[in-house]
């Protein structure tokens, strides 16, 4: 989550400063159902115009919530026939700032779909309290079976949209509502650990996420000083933006106090903590009933592929046996966001036309098929669809990851050079390590705003960062799924983070980086599958296991595959304090020395699933 502007889950703006419509965030909860049913058209004004052809527009329509609370929606009908297929979308940006920026609902009402636009709970012209995700299950359940009883509507129901849009489709679905029958969550979660956490370090992006799409229209609604409007919180961003990234305890952050007391309530569970069990999804796949398009992006913020990517085969697991799973996986090159998936540049990195795809029709395909039956060949299709960076090409396969061999590579240092190197050869020295000196007070610092490929050769001038290289490749090498770095440190501190960023070394010295911050990072105390922070022994040797690094990549002749090992990446991320003290609570750090060994019987080492070499 962190440095996003997003289409739909939570656009973050760690100053990357695009439409606040765009943001979005995501997450679930555990509900049941019940409605209470209200006359539409007593709480309805409606308009018609034309848009393509003619569309009836019944705007502010207000739907139940089983507490009493009123949700409102604009409600979008084909001018004649009916009942109609429904399409629902469920946002925290403004139903209004929705329909006015993305193409689908029009689209979706020509291809005679009924579309129901939702502010969510506490936002715009819904009424409650706003809590992310946290009322979006019930809140979703409700909706779909409100839509499939009225009488504009057939009862086959289907949900869709990106980021946080993405995300209430997912909360919505584990309650099993009966009349969902297909949905498109893209460039979304599976779990808290990855999406408010990253390993175990703290998704800073939550607070501008908060700071320009959230807290304006809270201010405005409650009479609270500071900035009201997009434009208003991006000038007070450049002053308050780096105070606020930079302050620390975290839990001590005075400018979302009054706005966005969640925050604070989420900072006092550590991502161990059985309290987020609410925002997990990875146990409640066999709840999902409904037909589910999975689709993210390379370089979509930490938590999309791998929401993507776990999502798909839990479904999988849970319709074992099944003669249509219906689910399938689409990953292309893009950052987060709708209008990225229309783009053939990503970053710094040029794909090439073919990488673009038509979100709508994307959407709308999957609708056709499993809301209103159409044989358009869907389900006979490969389930997993991905793009190979580098070649620039499409793919399908059966399963994901497709089959590769696991290939080591082992980080080996170099005598009185800077860079090591990476080699296929285990090393055979008894005792070998490498060492830098990780300081909080001067984390490694990301100078790109936005999300994407970019160049990070200079990450290697800096003394707090190892590097190690191949060899220019003599042939393409393409690698394809989840790789794992297997690093043993050690360190004379209580705690650090591991950051392993693997990149694309060019003949001309450019080297891309091949996924967003966060898949790349480990809290030493976030190791294992403990509830509580296991806390380093000073000096003792460690392993420490990344193995959500996901990409599909081919390494070109005369490229190398490189990697850089640091102790933070900031702002993306929290900054370890090093001294067992959480920076939710603490303020103090130390400056401490860490190890990377490349021995015998510690053997740090990147394995990569390569699936050719031409």
């Amino acid at each position: 989550m962190p440095h996003r502007i997003s289409d739909p889950i939570r656009r973050r703006m760690m100053a990357r400063l695009w439409p606040a419509s765009c943001l979005t965030p995501v997450l679930p909860n555990h509900f049941r159902r019940l409605l209470l049913p209200i006359a539409l058209s007593a709480f309805v004004s409606v308009q018609a115009f034309s848009q393509g052809q003619d569309e009836i527009v019944k705007t502010d329509v207000v739907v139940p919530m089983r507490d009493g609370v009123l949700l409102r929606a604009d409600i979008l009908l084909p001018d004649q026939g009916g009942p109609f297929p429904v399409l629902i979308y469920r946002t925290p940006y403004g139903k209004q700032n929705a329909r006015t920026e993305y193409t689908t609902f029009a689209r979706a009402v020509k291809r005679g779909y009924a579309v129901v636009v939702q502010d969510v709970r506490g936002r715009y012209s819904s009424d409650g309290e706003f809590r992310p995700y946290e009322h979006e299950g019930l809140d979703g359940f409700d909706t779909i079976e409100w839509a499939a009883r009225q009488p504009w509507s057939n009862g086959e129901i289907g949900t869709f949209g990106l980021s946080y849009p993405g995300a209430v489709q997912w909360l919505a679905a584990v309650q099993t509502p009966p009349h969902l029958k297909a949905m498109v969550p893209a460039m979304t979660f599976s779990n808290a650990q990855n999406f408010f956490y990253a390993g175990g370090t703290w998704d800073m992006s939550w607070i501008d996420w908060i700071w320009f799409n959230i807290a304006p229209d809270v201010r405005k609604k409650r009479g609270l000083a500071g900035p009201k409007t997009y434009s208003e919180a991006t000038v007070s961003w450049s002053t308050e933006g780096p105070k606020m990234q930079r302050f620390l305890p975290l839990a001590g952050l005075p400018q979302l106090k009054q706005a966005a007391q969640y925050y604070y309530d989420w900072l006092r569970h550590p991502p161990q903590d059985p309290w987020w069990g609410w925002a997990e999804l990875r146990d409640k796949y066999a709840r999902n009933h409904a037909a589910v398009l999975n689709l993210s992006g390379w370089y979509d913020d930490n938590y999309g592929p791998e929401g993507a990517t776990t999502n798909f085969n839990g479904l999988l697991r849970s319709r074992s046996g099944q003669t249509d799973p219906a689910t399938h996986l689409l990953l292309g090159p893009w950052v987060h966001g709708v209008d990225s998936t229309a783009k053939a540049k990503s970053g710094e990195r040029e794909f090439g036309p073919n990488a673009a795809i038509n979100y709508d029709d994307v959407v709308l395909r999957w609708m056709d098929h499993y809301l209103r039956g159409i044989d358009n060949s869907v389900e006979r299709e490969e389930p997993v669809r991905y793009f190979v960076m580098g070649k620039n090409e499409w793919r399908t396969a059966k399963a994901w990851p497709p089959a590769a061999t696991a290939t080591a590579f082992y980080l080996t240092p170099k005598a009185y050079k800077r860079t090591g190197s990476l080699t296929v050869s285990k090393p055979e020295v008894k005792s070998r390590f490498t060492t830098f000196v990780a300081d909080p007070a001067n984390p490694v610092v990301n100078t790109y705003t936005a999300s994407g490929a970019h160049d990070y050769r200079k990450l290697a001038e800096r003394p707090d960062v190892l590097t190690f290289e191949t060899p220019r490749l003599e042939r393409d090498t393409e690698v394809t799924g989840s790789i794992h770095a297997n690093i043993f440190v050690s360190c004379d501190c209580r705690d650090m983070d591991l950051w392993v960023r693997v990149v694309d070394i060019a003949p001309d010295g450019t080297a891309l980086n091949l996924m967003s911050p966060g898949l790349d990072v480990q809290r030493a105390s976030n190791r294992g599958p403990a509830r509580k922070p296991q806390w380093l022994t000073p000096k003792k040797i460690y392993q420490l296991d990344l193995i959500n690094l996901i990409t599909s990549n081919t390494f070109l002749e005369g490229h190398r595959i490189g990697v850089q090992i640091s102790a933070s990446f900031f702002p993306n991320f929290s900054r370890n304090l090093q001294n067992g003290k959480s920076e939710v609570n603490s303020a103090d750090a130390q400056k401490s020395t860490i190890a990377v060994y490349s021995e015998l019987t510690h053997a740090s080492q990147i394995v990569l699933p390569v699936i050719a070499l031409n």
